[in-house]
């Protein structure tokens, strides 16, 4: 539509997604929902004999892993009343285990705050380091427990995620993955927000900014 190769407009949109970088200078407190998820590796389409064996589930062979934490919390609405409001951080990692995950809970949420999972064995003894452990045990299809023991507002995340790249982008490589995660992060933590609010942030975040071609193709912009 702007007449440029499609090159130059890659080039465009990863200077763009630069942007969108997550900032980390506020720790999550209160309701916080952690999950993950895994990107790529479907083979589905491929013949039987090509397929890479044991790739169900939350198998990393041909997927790349991503973990998420959402905090619970509101908003004051145009009308002057409260209205839900969530916020995300998420980020690819090397895999989904214990030493992997729990430094990061530690160093995003507030100790004292109350961090619901699902049963993976990763999250086992969150509770020993300061944090109230809440489980929803989704291999028993136990998806809500008590009314608010849930990660349904996460999983919701990783829907938009899936359709972004999905719908738009259709492919995404491992080294750009989180690029586009940033993207869908702050278009979901600025879902409120207007288009002229949005502009005014991404402006400010412009300011002093210079990436190069061959940051972006080595990935090297902090």
């Amino acid at each position: 539509m702007i007449n440029v190769t499609q090159t130059t407009a890659w080039y465009l949109l990863h200077k763009i997604r630069i942007l969108y970088k997550q900032d980390d200078s506020e720790a999550f407190y209160g309701e916080i929902e952690c999950d993950e998820v895994y990107i790529g590796g479907k083979e589905k389409w491929k013949h039987q004999s090509m397929r890479t064996p044991h790739t169900q589930g939350r198998s990393t062979k041909t997927k790349t892993p991503v973990f998420g934490m959402m905090e619970r919390s509101s908003i004051v609405n145009k009308n002057g009343e409260p209205e839900f409001m969530s916020y995300v951080r998420a980020m690819v990692v090397e895999r989904t285990t214990k030493d992997t995950l729990m430094p990061i809970i530690s160093q995003f949420v507030e100790e004292d705050s109350t961090v619901f999972t699902d049963e993976l064995n990763a999250y086992n003894g969150l509770s020993t380091i300061g944090y109230n452990h809440k489980i929803c045990n989704h291999g028993s299809l136990q998806f809500v427990v008590d009314g608010k023991v849930y990660t349904n507002n996460i999983e919701g995340f990783w829907s938009h995620f899936r359709r972004m790249i999905n719908g738009c982008y259709h492919n995404v490589s491992d080294e750009h993955l989180q690029s586009y995660i940033d993207e869908a992060v702050y278009r979901w933590n600025t879902r409120k927000a207007s288009q002229t609010e949005r502009f005014i942030d991404m402006f400010n975040k412009s300011i002093g900014l210079i990436v190069t071609w061959d940051e972006l193709k080595l990935c090297e912009v902090g």
